[in-house]
């Protein structure tokens, strides 16, 4: 079937995290992706867990295969004082270039935008940085883990009376992609019309402080600072996370109107305590959290966490199941949309790679390359798609171009 990024091609010299999932995007949408690393300096995520059987190896990471798969992998040493007879070739087969390194490091490789469009004039250039390409705090290194907490949402995860806890993994790094690949499609549309191409940069800061605006937008109206208020909501009550029957289960339910409370009230029964005045209104429920919180847990834990949901859910009640990483890969409803997809990788054998989360309805995301393994398609890039001659790649080879 026909995708809809069919005859885009991309050169990703981006690494980590949010860079190549901003590209897996295109990749999963037909477009031609060739990701370029350096054997002397792979990307950082094959160097990270988790492995294929516990076993370390450069090319067993499954962080670096989900972000990766749909591409083909070759190795370049762009410090190498002949790379630029490789690199011109690829920017002249490109539609989009992208990168990840800190502010300054292409151009000093001789790859900046304005060189690149020396190459190809409509090319469109991708920089996915920390904090952008300009202010005071550009060159500051760090990862999404760093940004997560300068974003603003590490101090808002936890409990009012201990200190912060920081989100599991690096956040940020799941938020930028989705600007990232929005932004490079209406480039692509920018130069469809135009004729042009453009330089985007992208600020993963920046990126993540839109996913806050609500409560910056308190803070500039009103000095309102936000602060850790655990599983509850300023809206609504209950709202948290109650235990379930079997061990360490638990299930989610948020409550924010009188009509949804009353909901509730007849999903249990209707137990006496319902009926007290200091949980007759919305009011009464926020002062009330924390016996409100305990009454409601005392009714949850005689059913499994299924049980509680299937129930709630029939009475128009929000409510969810708190899964394991176990569940949430075995969920029925993702099985159904074929949200993974099986392919064999050389060295990891079978493995899951997931699609994106929405689907085309003409053109599909497809799954139909695993993640190469380091350098696996460099000979291929270079004479098939490339078109170079094999004695020219032989001769690069032998004098250290492709490590």
């Amino acid at each position: 079937m026909k995708q809809a990024l069919d005859g885009i091609k991309v050169a990703d010299f981006s690494w980590i995290g949010a860079g190549p999932w901003t590209i897996k995007y295109l990749a999963d949408h037909g477009a031609q992706v060739i990701h370029v690393e350096s054997a002397t300096r792979p990307d950082l995520l094959r160097s990270t867990p988790p492995y294929k059987d516990s076993i370390p190896g450069l090319n067993r990471s499954a962080y670096f295969a989900i972000y990766n798969d749909n591409k083909y992998g070759m190795s370049l040493n762009l410090n190498h004082h002949q790379v630029m007879t490789v690199v011109k070739r690829i920017v002249a087969w490109a539609d989009i270039v992208a990168e990840s390194f800190g502010p300054g490091r292409m151009k000093k490789w001789g790859l900046g935008y304005e060189q690149l469009k020396e190459i190809r004039p409509d090319i469109i250039m991708f920089s996915s940085t920390q904090q952008g390409q300009t202010g005071p705090h550009r060159d500051q290194p760090g990862f999404g883990t760093q940004l997560t907490s300068l974003a603003g949402f590490t101090h808002l995860t936890g409990w009012p009376d201990r200190p912060p806890a920081l989100p599991y993994g690096a956040y940020t790094d799941s938020i930028a992609p989705k600007f990232g690949a929005a932004a490079i499609m209406a480039a692509l549309d920018y130069r469809r019309r135009t004729g042009k191409g453009q330089y985007l940069d992208l600020s993963q800061y920046e990126t993540g402080c839109q996913f806050l605006a609500p409560l910056i937008l308190d803070y500039t109206t009103s000095q309102k600072i936000a602060n850790r208020i655990g599983n509850r909501s300023p809206y609504g009550a209950p709202h948290g996370a109650y235990p379930c029957r079997g061990g360490d289960k638990w299930c989610v339910i948020a409550i924010f109107t009188d009509k949804e409370w009353e909901s509730l009230c007849q999903a249990m029964g209707n137990p006496p305590w319902t009926k007290e005045a200091r949980f007759g209104s919305s009011v009464g429920r926020k002062n009330n959290q924390d016996e409100l919180d305990k009454l409601i847990g005392g009714w949850t834990i005689n059913f499994t966490a299924e049980e509680i949901v299937a129930k709630l859910q029939a009475a128009k009640v929000a409510a969810g199941i708190v899964e394991t990483s176990e569940e949430v890969y075995l969920d029925p409803q993702l099985r159904h949309r074929h949200y993974f997809e099986e392919l064999e990788h050389p060295e990891i054998g079978r493995h899951s790679y997931p699609r994106p989360g929405f689907r085309l309805s003409k053109t599909p995301s497809q799954i139909h390359l695993p993640a190469p393994c380091l350098g696996e398609h460099t000979e291929y890039v270079c004479t098939k798609i490339l078109g170079m001659p094999d004695e020219e790649f032989v001769d690069l080879l032998n004098k250290g171009v492709f490590e």
